[in-house]
């Protein structure tokens, strides 16, 4: 598998909707990274499972959770969309996403990272439920922001 680029790259000349569509990709990625890795059944001493593949996964991962919930808010503010519903499910965002980087630092805390302890992060109720919150929010946004037909 190859190795995406940052997903911090050019983050300062894009506007909202490629950050958040680049949080969003980053943070599937990695998920779709975790689950091939787990299906390789690398045991957790296994020379590989020291390896720089997934913990590269796991950082971007981890980096692209970091300020969701804000990051939601400021997207919204910048819509000028009305604040009140997405203010209240930009916390449940923040808080599965804290949980979900909680999961990966744990994770990444191990000195060799075996398919069996990816396995049990990718079944990890909090990374599915962040990673569910994702799409409805892109489709909410994506909707809320469309220009109406004419």
């Amino acid at each position: 598998m190859s190795v995406p680029q940052s997903a911090g790259a050019d983050a300062d000349s894009q506007g909202p909707e490629q950050q958040l569509a680049r949080r969003i990709d980053t943070i599937e990625e990695a998920y779709e990274f975790f689950l091939a890795y787990a299906s390789q059944g690398v045991p957790a001493d296994h020379p590989s499972a020291s390896g720089d593949q997934i913990r590269h996964f796991l950082k971007r991962c981890d980096g692209a959770l970091t300020g969701l919930g804000d990051f939601i808010v400021t997207f919204v503010d910048h819509a000028g969309l009305s604040p009140a519903p997405y203010r209240a499910f930009a916390g449940v965002i923040d808080r599965d996403a804290r949980d979900a980087s909680a999961a990966i630092q744990l994770v990444l805390s191990l000195p060799a990272i075996g398919s069996q302890v990816i396995d049990n992060l990718n079944a990890s109720i909090h990374l599915r439920a962040l990673l569910t919150d994702l799409f409805l929010i892109d489709e909410v946004l994506k909707t809320a922001t469309r220009e109406p037909a004419r």
